[in-house]
């Protein structure tokens, strides 16, 4: 009863931080630290640093699979622990970029450049695939947060039947993310302004 008392506890934690982070990245999404007068260099340097944390968080959940399917529970806490905080780490420049630069369009290679027509055909056809791929990457990323929350609490309240139900839906729908955010970053970044 112990396991449960503890998953109680965090719940409403859980609903609150599920809610907060979307609503919070939304809304910092639209803000530019220059609209209120603040003065600062775009930090354009961070979305491969980013892209970056989003591939190493899919290596991470893999190996914390394999590490817990070789029965090694201390090395797949860890890893999931480190998965975690890479993640907030993410979210933490993905919302420092956004307040500081303007967003990328994908297509819009040379503002100054008249495009050939078999140029902007294949920039819209690639423009669906990319703008599928964005939308599923967001809206399962908005969907995981509570999964991973609550997975979280479950090992850490040692319910680990329950734990292991929801991490099976858990973990292939937070690789999808982890993956998504590196080939939304590969798709987009030729058209970044520097």
């Amino acid at each position: 009863m112990k396991e449960q008392s503890l998953e109680k506890k965090y719940n409403k934690l859980i609903v609150a931080v599920s809610i907060i982070i979307p609503v919070a990245v939304a809304i910092l999404f639209g803000v530019k630290l220059k609209d209120f007068g603040i003065i600062v260099e775009p930090l354009s340097f961070l979305p491969p640093i980013y892209a970056t944390t989003n591939g190493i968080t899919a290596i991470l959940l893999i190996a914390a699979v394999v590490a817990i399917k070789n029965g090694n529970r201390k090395i797949h806490s860890i890893l999931m622990t480190s998965a975690i905080t890479l993640s907030l780490a993410f979210l933490v420049m993905y919302v420092a970029y956004h307040m500081t630069s303007d967003s990328a369009v994908f297509g819009d290679l040379n503002h100054n450049r008249i495009l050939e027509d078999t140029e902007k055909t294949s920039i819209g056809s690639l423009r669906i695939v990319y703008l599928l791929i964005l939308v599923t990457h967001i809206i399962l990323s908005i969907a995981i947060i509570p999964m991973v929350l609550i997975t979280y609490v479950r090992a850490l309240a040692q319910n680990f039947e329950m734990h292991k139900k929801i991490a099976r839906i858990t973990f292939p729908i937070w690789l999808y993310v982890a993956i998504t955010g590196v080939v939304v970053y590969l798709m987009i970044s030729p058209y970044y302004v520097y």
